[in-house]
């Protein structure tokens, strides 16, 4: 699994460098802030539309992928969340449409952009509930071949639009890739999802509503937090210092989010199903080294080359984008030390330990704030990235502590 996702990734990697390069050229520092921001807004759709309930679809798919009538009342509960979802992020994004660009992108010229973000929802709910089912049944090939084909398409997309109509372009291809992401998704594996889910016996009832809402919970501060919480470090570079140091920030997370696709998708696909599974702290134990065995050290090793490469990398990707160099060495020990602790914060959503996950991501997105925002004054655009790096630092301690203490409790339970 690991050797097909990486070859993916690869490729993805090679596309990913050459857009960015052109986007640079093309729309500068403060397109790529816009561009950031978008993404970003992307990703909080993503959670609001499904209810945020993409790591439960996975896990109950998981565990009652030969149980009909489970997967029944599980799609059914499904169904009625993302409706419920959609419909209502499309009437925010839609009258609100002039609100949320002053304040997402600071200018009232992207209201056309937040309507046709109201019409993609649907889209983007959907994509993200049938992605849910392919990773829950662990369909490795076909999950790779769906992101392939449906990231060439979107990166084609991309370079035609920026290169016709510019940042504007850019943009908009940028919104309209989860529809491309859809179509990719239902014609590539349509036949396995009518064997498991019954869409004409699909029903408005909620049987499962109680389990999922907790995922949904875990999600608001996992994603949508996490992105609004970006959205507004890059707009306070943005007022203390300049747009353009917001854009160097982006272009670093952009590069960061390049390398760490890698190990979202082993998460979902391998990680979230295992610790599932995994019901005492001594096969916990043994499958946590194994794969911090197996993939710390490949990460170590590339972030390394990274980071003594880098004045290569900003050649190559950003060669206008002055002062990036400082900011790879913490954003690099960030993201390191970011991997241990998404491994280990994985088993939350595996036994759905909804308070010990919802502490954690206080504590981690409040450091972040916190750090940020003190450190700015006195590193600058550089005090963002130290903080990235403090606040993982704290946030593995704790979640080690609070895994092993689940682990704990569930020992004294059994006695």
């Amino acid at each position: 699994m690991t050797s097909l996702n990486a070859g993916v990734i690869g490729v993805r990697l090679v596309i990913s460098l050459f857009i960015q390069r052109l986007l640079a050229e093309i729309v500068g520092e403060a397109g790529i802030a816009k561009i950031g921001s978008l993404r970003n807004l992307l990703e909080m759709l993503s959670s609001f539309a499904s209810i945020g309930i993409f790591s439960g679809v996975v896990k109950y798919v998981a565990e009652h992928k030969d149980d009909k009538e489970q997967l029944q009342k599980l799609f059914s509960t499904t169904f009625v969340f993302t409706a419920f979802g959609s419909l209502t992020v499309f009437l925010i994004l839609f009258f609100g449409s002039g609100y949320l660009s002053e304040t997402i992108f600071d200018s009232p010229d992207y209201v056309y952009l937040i309507k046709l973000l109201a019409v993609i929802v649907p889209f983007i709910s959907l994509y993200r509930i049938f992605n849910a089912v392919v990773n829950g049944l662990s369909r490795y090939k076909k999950l790779a071949g769906i992101d392939f084909v449906s990231y060439l398409l979107s990166a084609a997309l991309t370079v035609v639009l920026l290169l016709t109509h510019n940042l504007d372009g850019a943009l908009i291809a940028i919104a309209i890739t989860p529809a491309l992401q859809f179509f990719v998704l239902l014609f590539i594996f349509i036949k396995v999802l009518r064997e498991y889910i019954q869409f004409s016996k699909l029903t408005f009832k909620i049987p499962m509503a109680k389990s999922l809402l907790a995922f949904s919970l875990m999600s608001f501060f996992s994603t949508v937090l996490l992105n609004y919480v970006e959205i507004d470090i890059r707009v306070m570079i943005q007022n203390r210092i300049n747009i353009n140091d917001a854009g160097t920030w982006t272009a670093m997370t952009n590069i960061s989010k390049n390398y760490m696709v890698f190990s979202g998708a082993i998460f979902t696909l391998y990680v979230l199903p295992k610790f599932a599974g995994i019901h005492n702290k001594t096969d916990f134990k043994a499958e946590l080294l194994n794969i911090y065995k197996t993939l710390l050290p490949l990460f170590g090793v590339g972030m390394l080359l990274i980071y003594f490469l880098r004045e290569y990398v900003i050649l190559i990707i950003y060669p206008d984008f002055h002062g990036m160099s400082p900011l790879f060495k913490w954003q690099l020990m960030g993201d390191f030390v970011r991997l241990a602790s998404l491994v280990l914060g994985y088993q939350f959503l595996a036994k759905k330990m909804v308070k010990n996950f919802i502490f954690s991501e206080i504590i981690s997105l409040g450091l972040f704030y916190f750090f940020a925002y003190f450190l700015t004054d006195i590193y600058g655009v550089e005090g963002v990235v130290i903080a990235h790096f403090l606040r993982y630092v704290v946030y593995f301690f704790v979640v080690l502590f609070l895994v092993f203490r689940y682990f704990k409790k569930q020992q004294k339970t059994a006695e």
